[in-house]
């Protein structure tokens, strides 16, 4: 079971990424990781430097996304934006923005972008 849900989510991040570069984003990373966690895709179009948190929820709701992009979520995501910051200091001039790309979610858009979906 695990594998079919860890399939999901990775043709959810990459059906993700197409529609952001369709939009005019330039995808920079993909799965980025640190020992405080991992960000889905992280994206810029000028002057902003998104931090994209995709979630796969073909059984969801509004309160099941709440929960599984929740405070704890949230923080470590904001922590492994500064690592990356950190690390690529070219984007230290940047504006910065955290989103969250909804994949599937009854009633809504199959893509379902949120942006500035929270913040630190």
């Amino acid at each position: 079971m695990p594998d079919f849900r860890r399939n999901i989510g990775v043709a959810g991040e990459e059906r993700a990424a197409q529609f952001l570069s369709e939009s005019g984003y330039d995808i920079i990373a993909r799965n980025w990781r640190t020992k405080s966690g991992e960000i889905d895709i992280i994206a810029y179009k000028d002057p902003v430097l998104v931090f994209v948190e995709v979630k796969t929820l073909p059984r969801g709701d509004t309160r099941m996304l709440e929960q599984v992009l929740g405070t704890v979520k949230q923080k470590r995501i904001i922590e492994t934006a500064k690592y990356f910051l950190l690390e690529y200091r070219q984007y230290s001039n940047s504006c910065i923005r955290f989103d969250a790309v909804v994949v599937d979610m009854p009633g809504y858009d199959s893509l379902y972008h949120i942006e500035n979906a929270f913040s630190e």
